[in-house]
């Protein structure tokens, strides 16, 4: 569930590394491409970015080693300073915060999950979860108590006293992700989170990580280079290529309407119809009259396939959550879908 105003707001932001970026940049021309730049001992980890994070959104930042999604993502928690634009977080320009305002920033609002576990060996799992709490001075009994709400959150109940190194790697990475829900931000940053399980696990945490989504409803940043990953777990989906964003859309759009060569490589070998939902494609009705059973708009063309080859109408309402007609689907269009 999603709010119209963002949470985060990044309008323009540049991150240039080199000897003097600041300069570099006000000498930049509108033709200068990221391997002008790398030929001149400048590397744009961040070039021109404007986006956008709602509410309760889920946006997932993707793009091959070396596009720019690590540097985004410390930019928007400004664990790097851009060296131009701004970054709005919950109103705040992060630019013109002290260190001061920026750590309480950090500490009231953000939580942070990168690839690498993190965990302290020599504590517990419960000592673990607990830390930033003890970090941020809170009472001994009331951390040990949320120390334990999230421990039960994550599925690691029982498991209290053991030490990372008696954990399997999933059940590590889930204590990483209750250290960060500890302190109950509101704006979560995950950097490949799940990249270094192997399937079956990997398969298993995104799972549980869709179940706290839909309990929790945080404002979510996450990184991964694996397109399946992100076409499962994503609100929106933004592409970055050479520190850019090529495009930043739905799962459905990108998938149905890549906006450059570049995207439309990531989508030539996805099965469209697991991807599309009625909803994607459905067209007003224009004053037309609905006729027969609607289907979902959530439902995937894939979940709906039966239905397109059996159903003899040419146009099939698509209903809303709410049981609202929003539009319908021309079955023709859906199937050259399904059979792509």
């Amino acid at each position: 569930m999603t709010d119209s105003q963002p949470v985060i707001s990044c309008r323009n932001a540049w991150k240039i590394f080199g000897s003097d970026p600041e300069q570099f940049y006000a000498n930049i021309t509108a033709d200068m491409s990221f391997e002008d730049m790398r030929a001149q001992g400048y590397i744009a980890g961040v070039r021109d970015v404007s986006v956008d994070v709602a509410k309760g959104e889920m946006l997932v930042i993707m793009g091959l080693s070396g596009s720019g999604k690590s540097t985004l993502v410390r930019c928007l928690s400004r664990l790097h300073d851009i060296t131009a634009g701004s970054i709005i977080v919950d109103g705040q320009d992060l630019g013109s915060l002290s260190e001061k305002e920026l750590i309480e920033l950090r500490r009231r609002k953000m939580g942070m999950v990168f690839q690498s576990f993190g965990l302290l060996p020599h504590r517990t799992v419960l000592e673990n979860v607990a830390f930033p709490l003890e970090m941020r001075g809170q009472d001994k009994h009331e951390r040990r108590q949320r120390a334990l709400e999230v421990i039960d959150l994550v599925g690691l109940s029982g498991r209290e006293e053991y030490f990372p190194r008696e954990l399997s790697g999933g059940q590590q990475q889930r204590v990483g992700i209750a250290r960060s829900l500890a302190i109950e931000p509101d704006i979560w940053f995950l950097d490949e989170p799940f990249s270094a399980l192997d399937p079956l696990i990997r398969r298993e945490m995104q799972d549980e990580f869709l179940r706290l989504q839909e309990m929790l409803g945080k404002t979510i940043v996450f990184i991964t280079h694996d397109f399946d990953e992100a076409l499962r777990l994503a609100d929106r989906i933004a592409i970055m290529k050479d520190g850019a964003v090529e495009q930043c859309d739905t799962p459905d759009q990108i998938v149905l309407n890549p906006a450059t060569e570049y995207v439309a490589k990531f989508t030539e070998d996805i099965d469209k119809a697991r991807v599309v939902h009625a909803g994607a494609i459905a067209r007003p009705l224009n004053g037309q009259p609905a006729t027969g059973t609607p289907v979902s708009s959530g439902k995937t063309i894939q979940d709906l396939a039966r239905l397109l080859v059996d159903d003899t109408r040419d146009q099939i309402p698509v209903a809303a959550d709410s049981g609202t007609i929003i539009g319908s689907l021309d079955r023709i269009e859906a199937l050259d879908i399904l059979l792509r």
